[in-house]
């Protein structure tokens, strides 16, 4: 062991990979359904290897940080930018609300237990869970008029603060939302949710809410017509309508006439006649209740090759397609063969439902016949092809220009105010983000790409802090780590607390929603998944996206804030 010791602290850059691979796995052991997950593992491992007391450059992790900033800013720009408007302001003055609260009560939880303001700032971040305001509350206290020593001890302890409050920030809140926040909202949730989805035109409760609904994905049966329903002349529009009086739609694809004939190029007014047998494109549960109204299903092998089946990933950016429902949707001519399987928000997917409506800047998967497929996707916005280039040169115009905006000082009264660096990276993130859903030919990052830097860029960043922090962080754990604790539950829970009541009394919004929304004020996706499973619902999907967008922005500008507070 010491021979490793001896190469780590040699080649201290090795140190953030070996300590990479055991954060990860740390946090995905599962006690429970309860993990640390890879952030606060990582953090953990940082902590142990930075007992070899190593020297690793701030400009590492620095850089790193702006990757995963930039990165934040331009998933969620697209949804926050177009959540301002006149359905989404509700969810959206929730969300800040939320924020501010966020804020304050870890402002007003640090002055009573006579925290600094250091401790301040890891409270902020791991009681409501937001790892990026380590970073950004780092580079505000680096600007302070302090001694070095004094900021180095500052900085030291936002991450000892944050691993205390980190676990029940996560599961306490987890815990809070699907088990009180229900009983809080009135009581027979799962119900009442049911009840949501019938007003939105179906139903997507399911027994185990990690199943799949069968309407998400397109099939393909061939059907010989035999019921009375064809006794006299039909045509594939009239049958198509006929069939869609089910709650999701079926299309012919492709005819065998008596004679054995093949129509490939089948239109609504191609007639249907007793006998023929018919290719048609829907859903499982819809084929099921098809079967009924057509006739039997044969095994015509034929019928069913030599043609091409694609799926398409579109986003969307019709102005005409905007705003209308799934339902609304399925009325349109060109929609004609095309299944939606499923639709992405802000990287959440929510749910299937004819009352659900489509926003731009949405992810809309397609499946169907490809000259079906590629003329419903024009129409839509933007086809997402396949392709593993990132656009380096709007990326890094990106961080540069946020960068130069967030190092602007305004001096009020001679007290320095600024966005500081991070900050500005955040807001460029969020602008350059929406300019792509505007125009995605330009500035494009693959989902693979903005995961990676995601992910990379803060957990490289978390292995440096952590290392750094290693040979202070016992002894900041043993000085005020039973007080952080304590502390950090009341700032995890009063938010939720107050937005549970909000959501009720104020907004009225419906309990799933409320839900939903108070998950997504405070970027708690593993809360999202206890409330689906406690609703047995995706209802709060609906509401976790906008405020996420919202929280996931103003949280991080709070690393800032909360600097200057207490200061």
């Amino acid at each position: 062991m010491e021979g490793i010791f001896s190469v780590l602290r040699q080649y201290p850059e090795l140190a953030i990979f070996i300590t990479l691979a055991l954060g990860f796995a740390l946090g995905r052991i599962k006690i429970g359904s309860f993990s640390l997950g890879p952030v606060t593992g990582v953090l953990l491992m940082g902590v142990v290897v930075g007992q070899l007391n190593l020297d690793i450059s701030p400009a590492v992790k620095l850089a790193f940080f702006l990757i995963f900033l930039f990165a934040v800013g331009y998933g969620v720009g697209p949804q926050f930018v177009h959540g301002l408007k006149k359905e989404g302001l509700p969810q959206i003055l929730f969300a800040c609300i939320i924020c501010v609260v966020c804020l304050f009560v870890s402002w007003a939880g640090a002055l009573i237990a006579g925290f600094d303001i250091g401790n301040a700032a890891g409270l902020l971040a791991g009681a409501n869970t937001i790892s990026a305001v380590i970073g950004v509350s780092s580079d505000m206290i680096g600007q302070l008029p302090l001694e070095a020593a004094e900021k180095q001890r500052m900085i030291n302890e936002i991450p000892v603060a944050y691993a205390v409050t980190y676990i029940f920030g996560t599961a306490g809140t987890a815990w809070f939302l699907s088990y009180v926040g229900p009983k809080m909202l009135g009581g027979n949730i799962v119900e009442r949710c049911r009840e949501y989805e019938k007003q939105l035109g179906g139903t997507i409760a399911e027994e185990d809410p990690a199943l799949q609904p069968a309407y998400e994905g397109a099939t393909f049966r061939v059907y010989e017509l035999n019921q009375e329903y064809f006794n006299e002349k039909r045509t594939v529009g009239e049958t198509e309508s006929y069939l869609q009086e089910n709650d999701w739609p079926a299309y012919i694809d492709r005819i065998r006439t008596r004679s054995g004939a093949m129509i490939d190029n089948v239109t609504p007014f191609s007639p249907l006649y007793k006998g023929y047998r018919v290719l048609l494109n829907a859903p499982v549960e819809t084929l099921l209740k098809d079967e009924e109204l057509l006739g039997r299903e044969v095994p015509d092998l034929e019928l069913m090759n030599n043609f091409r089946v694609e799926v398409l990933r579109v986003m969307v950016k019709s102005k005409q397609v905007a705003g209308k429902t799934l339902q609304e949707l399925k009325d349109y001519r060109a929609r004609r063969g095309v299944i939606i399987r499923s639709i992405e928000r802000s990287g959440t997917i929510i749910p299937l439902l004819p009352g659900v409506k489509i926003e731009r800047g949405d992810i809309v998967e397609l499946e169907g016949l490809k000259r079906n497929v590629e003329r419903f996707a024009g129409m839509l916005g933007f086809i997402e092809r396949p392709t593993n280039i990132t656009d380096i040169l709007y990326v890094g115009l990106g961080i540069f220009l946020g960068g130069l905006l967030g190092s602007l000082t305004v001096h009020v009264d001679n007290v320095p105010f600024s966005l500081s660096v991070s900050g500005g990276v955040l807001i460029a993130g969020l602008i350059f983000g929406w300019l792509h859903s505007l125009r995605p030919t330009i500035g494009s990052i693959p989902g693979s790409s903005l995961w990676l830097m995601n992910n990379l860029g803060l957990n490289v960043f978390i292995a440096v802090v952590g290392i750094s922090a290693g040979p202070d962080f016992i002894s900041g754990l043993k000085a005020s780590g039973i007080s952080l604790f304590l502390t950090g539950i009341a700032i995890s829970l009063t938010p939720m607390l107050v937005g549970l009541l909000l959501g009720r009394y104020v907004f009225k919004f419906h309990p799933g929603i409320t839900l939903g929304a108070c998950a997504g004020s405070r970027v708690t996706t593993a809360a999202l998944g206890a409330i689906q499973d406690a609703t047995q619902s995706r209802i709060p999907a609906l509401s976790y996206t906008i405020t996420y967008a919202v929280g996931n922005t103003l949280l991080i500008i709070w690393g800032v804030v909360i600097v200057l507070l207490m200061s």
